[in-house]
Parts: C-alpha cells; structure tokens; sequence
C-alpha cells in the first residue's frame, strides 16, 4: 500500500515514517533500522542510505504498513512540503482517542 508523494532530492534529509500494523500507532525508523513511536528517536537518511533504509522497511511490510519518506531537517526536526500532515502524525490525532463524533 502506498500514497503519491512528493519526490525529495537525495540531499534532502528525510527520516522513514509508517504504522505499526498491529497497534495502527505511526512509526519512525531510527538510524539502526528498528522502528520506534517516539518522534524524538527517528533517525535521519540522505543519499544512498536513505534509498537502503526505505528498502528494507518495504521488506518489513507485515510489521509496519505503507513506509515512506518523511522530509526533516538535519537535526530530526519535521520539515518540508507536508508540514501539517507531518505534524499531526508526530503529536498524534486532533481528536482525542475514544470521542465520537
């Protein structure tokens, strides 16, 4: 499963985001590769490693779902094109678990 995103230049810092398949939380890839729901531990890829990095979380799928890049700033700091979006994601729903609407 995958949505059209933006392209990033491989310069681009950018970090793996996805969602844990089984508990539906969203996911960052830190720099070893394991998956973390904190946003503080992502880690950062440019270049050929970021190529590789999403590669293997694509093998990963089962695990984690729809993994892809997320533009950041050199410091894991959300950045980019998609700013809103990213930020939901990172500090999680605008409405709170468990209300119905």
């Amino acid at each position: 499963m995958t949505s059209v995103r933006p392209k990033l230049k491989p310069e681009t810092p950018k970090t793996i985001t996805a969602w844990d398949t089984a508990s539906g939380q969203v996911v960052w890839m830190r720099a070893d590769g394991s998956w973390s729901d904190d946003p503080t531990e992502l880690g950062v890829f440019t270049g050929a490693a970021a190529e590789d990095a999403l590669a293997k979380a694509q093998t990963q799928e089962g695990e984690i779902t729809d993994p892809y890049f997320m533009e950041v700033t050199a410091d894991g700091q959300i950045a980019g094109r998609e700013t809103l979006r990213e930020s939901i994601r990172a500090n999680g729903p605008t409405v709170p678990y468990g209300v119905i609407i």
